[in-house]
């Protein structure tokens, strides 16, 4: 059985998925970029900034789904410039314990609106 789980204090979805989806004791959540809940636009210039906007909807989606941070036990990071990635690391580094989730991370060519973070996490449902 699966549920879906959206929240508008997040993005509406940009295309044809959910934000996120409950199936067997877990939720995937899709890959949040770095726009405005209420217009929708993108937010920031920087990687810093889009990290910290890109984290902020995940809490939203998190929460909706009456999870946190501490619930999160996989994430993909996508940016299209690796040079970025001691920034994103402080800025999501910030939001996990001591015992972050696990993680890849991939450079992309592109992603959607121009951004230049995207990330994508599976929680794990309390019981």
């Amino acid at each position: 059985m699966r549920k879906i789980v959206s929240s508008d204090k997040a993005p509406k979805a940009i295309g044809p998925y959910s934000q996120g989806v409950k199936a067997g004791g877990f939720v995937f959540f899709s890959g949040q970029i770095p726009l405005d809940p209420v217009t929708g636009e993108l937010m920031g210039t920087s990687a810093a900034e889009q990290a910290s906007q890109v984290m902020q909807n995940i809490a939203a989606v998190l929460e909706a789904a009456g999870l946190g941070f501490n619930d999160v036990v996989k994430t993909t990071i996508f940016l299209t410039d690796l040079a970025d990635f001691a920034v994103v690391n402080e800025i999501y580094g910030g939001c996990f314990s001591s015992e972050p989730p696990a993680r890849s991370t991939v450079q992309v060519s592109a992603l959607p609106r121009g951004a230049k973070i995207e990330i994508e996490v599976i929680a794990v449902e309390r019981s």
